[in-house]
């Protein structure tokens, strides 16, 4: 994954630089863009569901500060303000699924929680995986949470 996000990241930087190349804020977009790929490669190297939900946070910000970064244009306000409050509803699936794991297994490890998701209720289990899913359905607008 650190392959992918990191070839994706240096063709849309390249792309970026040379659709931009005469507006005056390209430091500025390029900064967003790679506190985003930053923090995308935190997500996908994370071990544990902490440190993947601060990647996650942070690919959010990062998200609403790419959208409206012509913060002049009133839709490109509009258009941030409605993701990031879609992207809300996201992290707040996601959170409770990690608070839930966290109570059935005392642990927000990776590996510690699939090994002892077998051994623990099923239901709960199935709760868990729901939970996470509805925050990934969230983060990425998909149909039931998208505007």
């Amino acid at each position: 994954m650190f392959f992918v996000v990191g070839v994706v990241s240096a063709c849309v930087h390249v792309y970026s630089t040379v659709y931009m190349y005469t507006d005056p804020f390209l430091s500025r977009f390029l900064s967003f863009l790679s506190l985003f790929s930053f923090f995308m490669l935190l997500l996908v190297s994370s071990g544990n569901y902490l440190i993947l939900f601060i990647g996650w946070e942070g690919v959010g910000l990062s998200s609403y500060l790419l959208i409206s970064f012509w913060y002049t244009r009133v839709q490109a306000g509009k258009a941030a303000t409605k993701a990031f409050l879609i992207n809300k509803v996201g992290d707040l699936f996601l959170l409770t699924g990690i608070a839930l794991a966290f109570t059935m297994f005392y642990s927000l490890d990776f590996a510690s929680l699939h090994s002892g998701s077998f051994y623990q209720s099923q239901k709960l289990t199935e709760l868990i995986i729901f939970f996470l899913f509805l925050g990934a359905v969230g983060k990425s607008a998909q149909i039931g949470l998208h505007a």
